[in-house]
């Protein structure tokens, strides 16, 4: 499987983005999706995941009610719409996929693959 991100960009707070994350190659049974953040310095965090073509889903606490993930499966494409950005949301944006049952989408060791990720800037 690859993973291809797309929809980054700069905004100003409040503003919105929606990213992409095309799926292609084997991508029968990704049991969990999910897209994380690293910024400059820190550590890579979990922002949403979902399991099960999107039955479940799953957010950290610093985007529930801004930040919904989705998934088309006609496309094999996944979605973040972000809205209501803070400046403390400028990161480098990823995607993972996994196939393992059991997977925890909050624990990046768990997945194998990931996109080269999309750069979202917020100024205040």
């Amino acid at each position: 499987v690859q993973l291809v991100e797309s929809g980054g960009g700069s905004v100003e707070a409040g503003g919105s983005l929606r990213l992409s994350c095309s799926a292609s190659g084997d991508t029968d049974s990704l049991y969990c999706l999910a897209w994380y953040r690293q910024a400059p310095g820190k550590e890579r965090q979990g922002l949403a995941g979902t399991y099960d073509d999107g039955r479940m889903t799953y957010y950290h606490d610093s985007v529930q009610g801004r930040f919904t993930i989705s998934q088309d499966n006609a496309t094999n494409t996944l979605y973040l719409q972000m809205n209501s950005l803070k400046p403390e949301d400028t990161a480098m944006y990823y995607c993972a996929a996994g196939r393992q049952v059991g997977i925890i989408w909050t624990r990046p060791e768990g997945f194998r693959v990931w996109g080269q990720g999309t750069q979202v800037t917020v100024s205040s």
